[in-house]
């Protein structure tokens, strides 16, 4: 998109542009700033904005990229470099800490590029700097070399701490010497001009065996060089400047080595630069609700809710569009309401979107290819302050037909003003035309009647208005599309106390014609104002009515939730209760022992059968709870004890267990392994009570329908199992029930292993819903 520097002044995005640097951390961010011009093609738009996007994702989830607060712009140091000997160390620190940053960025995000592509992509601009940071190292964080930058300056280094040592041990002596003592100002060795000196009284100068090298303020005291430290103190000028000149060449060193990758510090800090405008436009995001407009390569435009970023908190949302149901839009309406501020806040919204920053508008906001704003603007409201003639405006409108095409956005503010109304409205009209059959979008603002008619009766033109109160004689600012706008002056006027007959007058002296249009659009603007407040009040209510509905479904699985608390608790207390039943039951079966058909053996086999009972009920509700939960049959996984068929064949039968993706089904006396993909849920058999399902027939000889083993041992239970089978198959029963519980499986292949050596036995099967489930064994006998 081009924008001229003209164009950039009138919209003041400057000033705009401040409002991000004030966002950002470093003068980096100015420097982006600076340097940032608005993408040249939609596919470059589109880019920018893809990696603003990954940015946003990344900080949401992880938080900022790596930072400091030291980090500063160093290319113009680079520059510097090359006419100057050597960088200063706190030059060079500054280069150490933005290569140290930019590396830390590039890593970070290499841990990521799966899911960050844009941002891996953008990261790949910071090269290696391995090397260079190896080279920074020898210098401390005061900027100061390390004593082991080199083995020479390390040498150097230790050879000063010798000396000085010796001149502060002859120093100390010389001030303890009682023959100089009454000479001397104050007992302290003190270093002056790189020697070591000690305080010599005024009038003692010529008597003091020494060389004066300074003098206090006051001059009462003489900082001499005793003679005793003179070949010392040459000793440590020697060895000053030798460390001087190994500094400078290290210093000298590490700033070619940064001067032979400038191209590649450059780049390390543009990257560094484009983070810091980043983190100030996500600022500016969060903090006044800004936006990233979508990006469609048609040339048009959608805001939604835009407002002017310059007017701060007495700004107006407004919704404006042109580009997909016309190509022109009229803007009318009274002085100072809001006109041209919508014109700017348009180029502003689109020059912002096509640099890649963030937009002041909502969500839903769409802008397209724009290839240049063209603006021609006279604006008595500006900040500036700008008063244009209509030679000034021709002279726009001029550069601007040269100029416009289909991707143009052409700004005009008071079209066909500053000259004759007739010929400025008939000029107005020509140049709409003009621009309409290039198909370039244009917003322009007017007075004059004849382009409002031209408004409203052109194809691919629309119009709209600034609302203006007439009762406050104040602007609105809201946009009203599809209705044009009053200038209001005579009511202006007549409120403001201008005589009424001179109003009258006034009103005499419009044509019919003009009355009548003008009373037409007053109606219009009032129907228009109604429909929008029916608009707001109703969307108030939906929204009221919304959170009401969202409150109520909370408060509902609030009460769910207590109510499958509460079933938890009762089969909590239920399944504890038979645990006490089972303690009383083993009790009982050891009464049982060796007794099969006693009283005790009765009584326990009817209380572990109620037992069971119990526990199968309590089983089945918490399956059908669990089943409630998870949805009807077919939307959730198969569970032990669903009823299925088996795709592809006529069996049918309960899943036993479940063994990975594979199922064990029994169907009657069958068990047979299927994938779990060929098993469909068939509907299951509503249980019945527990009581329902007790077999009371005759009992002769006190044999009873069934037996229980369960809890005792292989050994335990086989004897009384053939016993209780060959007593019942005599007292004439056609099916009773083996009871060996679910536990282990032990217990239950010993039956059906006893079934099948059981000439008598004609079948048996697990028990089905409300017999027991796989806790039981049902039996069926030959007919005699």
């Amino acid at each position: 998109m081009r924008l001229s520097d003209s164009a950039r002044s009138l919209l003041e995005l400057d000033k705009i542009l401040d409002l991000f640097a004030s966002r950002c951390r470093s003068d980096l961010g100015l420097l982006a700033l600076l340097r940032l011009e608005p993408a040249s093609e939609g596919s470059r738009l589109r880019a920018r904005h893809e990696l603003f996007r990954d940015y946003l994702r990344f900080r949401d989830r992880f938080g900022e990229l790596p930072w400091s607060d030291d980090l500063r712009t160093v290319t113009e140091l680079l520059v510097e470099a090359k006419t100057s000997s050597h960088l200063t160390g706190e030059e060079l620190l500054r280069i150490r800490t933005l290569l140290s940053v930019a590396s830390r960025i590039r890593l970070r995000l290499s841990e990521e590029k799966e899911d960050f592509p844009f941002l891996w992509r953008f990261s790949r601009k910071i090269r290696e700097f391995d090397e260079e940071l190896k080279a920074l190292s020898v210098i401390a964080d005061d900027g100061k070399l390390y004593d082991s930058a080199s083995p020479k300056l390390s040498k150097i280094r230790k050879s000063l701490e010798q000396v000085r040592n010796r001149l502060r041990r002859d120093g100390q002596k010389l001030l303890n010497d009682p023959s100089i003592q009454s000479m001397l100002q104050d007992r302290l060795l003190s270093l002056r001009n790189g020697r070591f000196v000690v305080l010599v009284k005024q009038e003692h100068v010529g008597v003091f065996p020494g060389i004066v090298v300074d003098r206090s303020v006051s001059g009462n005291t003489l900082y001499m060089e005793p003679n005793g430290l003179v070949p010392l103190n040459n000793s440590l000028a020697l060895l000053l400047q030798e460390e001087r000149e190994e500094e400078h060449r290290l210093f000298r060193e590490i700033t070619e080595a940064m001067l032979r990758r400038e191209g590649a510090l450059a780049d390390a800090e543009a990257a560094l630069a484009w983070c810091d405008l980043a983190y100030g436009a996500g600022e500016m995001m969060d903090r006044r609700r800004w936006t990233l407009p979508e990006v469609t390569d048609k040339a048009l435009f959608d805001l939604r809710k835009v407002v002017h970023p310059l007017l701060g908190e007495k700004a107006v949302a407004i919704d404006i569009q042109c580009g997909r149901r016309f190509r022109q839009l009229v803007v009318t309406g009274p002085n100072t309401g809001g006109k041209t501020v919508a014109l700017k806040t348009v180029g502003v919204a689109l020059s912002l979107a096509w640099y890649g920053l963030p937009v002041p508008a909502a969500e839903g906001t769409v802008v397209g290819e724009i290839g240049a704003i063209l603006i021609d603007i006279g604006d008595e409201q500006s900040i500036e302050q700008n008063l244009s003639t209509f030679s000034a405006h021709m002279r726009n409108i001029i550069s601007i037909l040269g100029e416009a095409e289909e991707t143009s956005l052409v700004l005009l503010d008071e079209l066909g003003a500053g000259t004759d109304p007739q010929e400025g409205a008939a000029l107005g009209i020509s140049i709409l035309e003009e621009l309409l059959e290039r198909r370039s979008l244009v917003l322009a603002t007017t007075h004059h009647n004849p382009i409002k008619r031209f408004a409203l009766t052109a194809g691919g033109v629309e119009t709209a208005s600034v609302e203006f109160d007439p009762f406050t004689l104040s602007p609105t600012y809201r946009l009203l599309m599809g209705i044009p706008g009053r200038s209001n002056a005579l009511l202006i006027a007549s409120r403001l106390g201008l005589p009424p007959g001179v109003v009258e007058r006034a009103k005499a002296a419009l044509s019919e014609e003009g009355s009548a249009m003008d009373e037409l659009i007053g109606r219009l603007q009032a129907k228009q104002s109604y429909l929008d407040r029916l608009e707001a009040e109703m969307t108030r209510e939906k929204e009221a009515t919304d959170r009401l509905g969202k409150t109520l479904e909370e408060e509902l699985a609030c009460l769910e939730q207590r109510r499958e608390g509460l079933i938890e608790e009762a089969d909590r207390k239920a399944a504890s209760i038979l645990d006490d039943a089972e303690r009383t039951a083993r009790s009982l079966l050891k009464e049982l022992q060796g007794a099969a058909a006693s009283a005790a053996h009765r009584q326990m086999t009817s209380h572990k059968r109620g037992v069971d009972g119990l526990r199968d009920e309590a089983e089945r509700r918490s399956l059908l709870r669990k089943k409630r939960l998870a949805g009807p049959p077919g939307e959730r996984p198969l569970a032990v004890g669903d009823e299925v068929a088996v795709a592809g064949s006529a069996i049918k039968g309960a899943v036993a267990e479940i063994r990975g993706k594979k199922a064990v089904v029994q169907a009657g006396s069958l068990r047979v392994d299927v994938p779990l993909e060929q098993l469909r849920l068939t509907a299951r058999k509503e249980a019945a009570p527990v009581e329902t399902v007790k077999i009371n027939v005759s009992r002769p000889q006190g044999v009873p329908s069934s037996v229980m083993v369960r809890g005792m041992t292989v050994d335990e239970a086989l004897p009384i199992l053939e016993r209780y089978l060959d007593q019942a198959y005599r007292a004439g029963y056609s099916e009773v029930t083996l009871i060996h519980g679910r536990g282990t499986g032990v217990l239950r292949q010993v039956v059906q292993d006893l079934c099948k050596e059981t000439p008598y036995v004609e079948e048996y099967r697990l028990g089905g819903p409300g017999e027991g489930g796989y806790g039981v064994t049902v039996v069926r006998f030959r007919r005699k």
